[in-house]
């Protein structure tokens, strides 16, 4: 019976109350030419509950100037974002309005206005995000930090495609 593969269950029951099973293979035998013991299997242990580890804490949103207005940081990209979509509507209701395009509304005086808006715009982005206020613990539901992102964006595109075409056309789109 040397050649077989023929696998022998063999309960073994040393005053245990669960039985364990050990598997003896017949095929083979060591050089020794004594069959080796198998050593009695483990019976498995339950499944173990996953519990997710708790979520990390909010990381602290960096105060300093450096940080806030950096290339990468909050502050460029919203700001520019916030005067580029007041730009836009506002450009495109004056020249709905008196019918002046983008360029004659900034040599009437649009320099000054532009600036104006652009402070306080400016502070009024900044003074939360010195404090520590992050952009995204804010927003919820329809109005995120991602959908101002994209809204400016799209604005910031709006407002020099409208300048180009009236430059190209020669005057007002409307």
């Amino acid at each position: 019976m040397a050649a077989s593969s023929i696998f022998m269950a063999t309960p073994i029951t040393l005053l245990r109350k669960t039985p364990t099973f050990s598997v003896k293979c017949m095929s083979q035998t060591p050089q020794g030419g004594e069959p080796e013991i198998s050593k009695p299997a483990t019976t498995p242990t339950p499944p173990q509950i996953n519990i997710p580890p708790p979520p990390p804490p909010a990381p602290k949103v960096s105060t300093k100037f450096s940080d806030v207005l950096a290339f990468s940081g909050p502050a460029p990209e919203r700001i520019n974002g916030r005067l580029a979509m007041i730009g836009f509507v506002s450009a495109m209701a004056v020249e709905v309005s008196s019918g002046q395009d983008v360029f004659t509304q900034i040599g009437n005086g649009g320099v000054a206005v532009f600036v104006g808006t652009s402070v306080v715009l400016t502070l009024a982005s900044l003074v939360p995000l010195f404090k520590g206020v992050s952009v995204q613990s804010k927003s919820s539901g329809l109005m995120t930090s991602d959908a101002e992102l994209w809204n400016g964006r799209f604005a910031m595109l709006g407002l020099v495609a409208l300048a180009f075409t009236e430059y190209v056309k020669g005057s007002a789109l409307v």
